[in-house]
């Protein structure tokens, strides 16, 4: 894979305001590519503090505004997801990370833009939750478009999230900021042979690769991005306390008990996690970090406190 680029892409990034979106918008502008992102109404406030080539109003479901976005482009990175979704507002899986690629790859063949690099997760498969299925579905629609194409599939990320959430800011938030011991999730029987398992990986090794793989696609094998340790969940909740001061007792908690909890109180939006992220959470998320390394030349940046100081200012 080739480290630089010597000439300029106009490239359309699709969800370019949220927190993966942002930062390879950041990636690809300082590397002097052009960028054209769709705006959903409402997030203008959202809208990454970088020189735009385009910006477009609108959503995936509007035809014309997709078409607007990728007129004229060479690329288009598809960086829409959800953590939750909520039906009753009309924000699915189903319609942000299947319709809503379905529809891109239609626009990107009307609009002659022959590169498209999916942002897509570790850990999907059919069977599996909605969020899983959608976006494997995802990947097969796109594997089957004819479009140069790569497809990234990233353990969990941090990193600054500016004004969206990801998840150390989550974590912090929802665990280490409250005076209660925080919960270190595990399954079966004993929580430390059973301790739930990642590979975070940090935003901007994932916007570097999402700008290399954009330029000269590697074809339709995802590329299964992990961070340089697989860390358990009360290491990580350790390592977020020692970023911001703090020492936090981490209380061992079988998955299992919560998802009985979460079985009745999933619904509502308060509740920190749901069946689905439970489950997904106890089939674990670890990835090698060899992938990602030999694409940026370097060694990926770790889940270390010095790479988590900005949740001092949380």
């Amino acid at each position: 894979m080739q480290q630089a680029c010597d000439w300029s892409m106009r490239v359309a990034i699709l969800g370019g305001t949220g927190f993966v979106g942002s930062n390879i918008a950041g990636k690809l502008v300082a590397a002097g590519h052009d960028v054209s992102l769709l705006v959903r109404r409402g997030s203008e406030d959202k809208v990454p503090a970088i020189p735009l080539w385009r910006q477009t109003s609108g959503d995936i479901g509007d035809e014309r505004a997709l078409d607007d976005t990728l007129s004229g482009c060479e690329a288009v990175i598809y960086s829409i997801g959800l953590l939750r979704e909520f039906p009753a507002r009309g924000i699915t899986f189903e319609e942000t990370q299947f319709a809503g690629v379905v529809r891109t790859i239609a626009a990107a063949r009307r609009k002659q833009v022959p590169r498209f690099v999916l942002i897509s997760a570790n850990g999907v498969r059919l069977p599996g939750t909605p969020y899983q299925e959608t976006k494997l579905r995802a990947e097969q629609e796109l594997a089957a478009s004819g479009l140069a194409t790569a497809i990234l599939r990233p353990s969990v990320i941090f990193g600054d999230p500016g004004t969206n959430m990801e998840f150390a800011t989550q974590l912090y938030r929802d665990m280490v900021a409250k005076p209660l011991p925080a919960i270190g999730f595990f399954t079966g029987l004993h929580p430390r042979t059973g301790a739930v398992r990642l590979s975070p990986v940090h935003i901007d090794d994932v916007a570097t690769v999402a700008a290399l793989v954009m330029q000269d696609p590697p074809g339709t094998e995802p590329l299964v991005l992990g961070g340089p340790e697989v860390l358990s969940w009360a290491e990580m909740v350790q390592r977020i306390a020692a970023a911001v001061g703090k020492r936090k007792l981490v209380i061992p908690m079988p998955i299992a008990a919560m998802q009985l909890a979460a079985r009745l109180l999933d619904r509502i939006p308060a509740f920190p996690v749901t069946r689905d992220q439970l489950t997904m959470l106890a089939e674990n998320n670890t990835a090698e970090p060899g992938v990602l390394e030999r694409l940026i030349g370097r060694p990926a940046k770790a889940f270390v406190p010095d790479n988590l100081r900005y949740l001092q200012a949380r």
